[in-house]
């Protein structure tokens, strides 16, 4: 069982979402179930509902980015303890970055807020998209996850995810 910490940093995402908590925990705990092949998923993670600007420094502190991206996540150094619950990581989502995104795309916000949680999630457990094939890989599983949510594959016609890079800190 995987328990999902929800932070509120920024008001925008109250303002826009009906149920944000709801959005990002099923997200979530349905990308954890997804990799039961690597074990018993069980622990804690915690999800921060931020804006741009936190995120900007963020990724210019641990990234050397001075610049908003749409999700960065933080994998715990005790993530592949499978024997008991641990900490598991932080995922950081930035509002404005997403509603571009999604309107851009023309994606409902919590579709596409529910994308970047799973793609965070993966991003906690090495998953990464630098190579093709790696990308492939994150791509479909990610494809998966979200069509359990009942949310079509983000993949079909065009990458949402160029913005969303992965932070080790």
């Amino acid at each position: 069982m995987v328990d999902v910490d929800i932070r509120s940093q920024s008001h925008l995402w109250q303002d826009a979402l009906a149920d944000p908590a709801g959005t990002v925990s099923a997200a979530a705990r349905s990308a954890c179930a997804a990799l039961g092949d690597r074990g018993d998923v069980a622990g804690e993670l915690c999800v921060v509902l931020a804006d741009n600007a936190f995120v900007q420094q963020l990724n210019k502190d641990y990234r050397g980015k001075d610049q908003p991206t749409n999700v960065l996540s933080f994998p715990s150094p005790d993530i592949h303890r499978i024997v008991e619950p641990s900490h598991l990581g932080d995922i950081v989502l930035a509002f404005e970055m997403i509603a571009g995104e999604a309107d851009q795309a023309n994606l409902p916000l919590e579709n596409h807020t529910a994308h970047l949680v799973v793609h965070g999630v993966l991003h906690l457990f090495g998953y990464d998209h630098v190579s093709a094939g790696d990308a492939t890989q994150m791509e479909s599983l990610e494809a998966k996850i979200l069509s359990g949510l009942g949310i079509e594959d983000p993949y079909t016609d065009r990458p949402i995810t160029s913005g969303s890079e992965v932070s080790y800190g």
